[in-house]
């Protein structure tokens, strides 16, 4: 009888212990799971590349961050058409859900 308590208590914190580590990678509203921020990595990398790519875009000072696939970009370019286009762009690559413009000019 006490190998089937013993068994009981052990497959109950196995269960909990599991339970809480898939709760302690999921995301909130202000934070990411582990999932979420490889996901937001990955767009932040796409759209860096598709900015540094763009043969219309004359600057390389636009920053980039994502979180939960809303993009957010800063620095500083030479134009109002470095930033619309630069928007653009980054509402072209796939994953980005919203693009915030916080980029200034020079």
């Amino acid at each position: 009888m006490r190998t089937s308590i013993a068994r009981r208590i052990a497959a109950s914190a196995t269960l909990f212990i599991g339970a809480m580590t898939i709760v302690a990678c999921a995301s909130t509203a202000h934070t990411e799971g582990t999932g979420g921020y490889i996901d937001d990595t990955v767009i932040t990398t796409k759209v860096k590349a598709a900015v540094l790519g763009d043969p219309n875009l004359k600057s390389a000072e636009i920053n980039v961050e994502t979180f939960k696939g809303r993009v957010q970009l800063s620095g500083f370019v030479g134009s109002q058409a470095d930033i619309n286009q630069a928007v653009k762009v980054a509402r072209g690559v796939e994953g980005v859900t919203s693009v915030t413009n916080d980029m200034k000019l020079k």
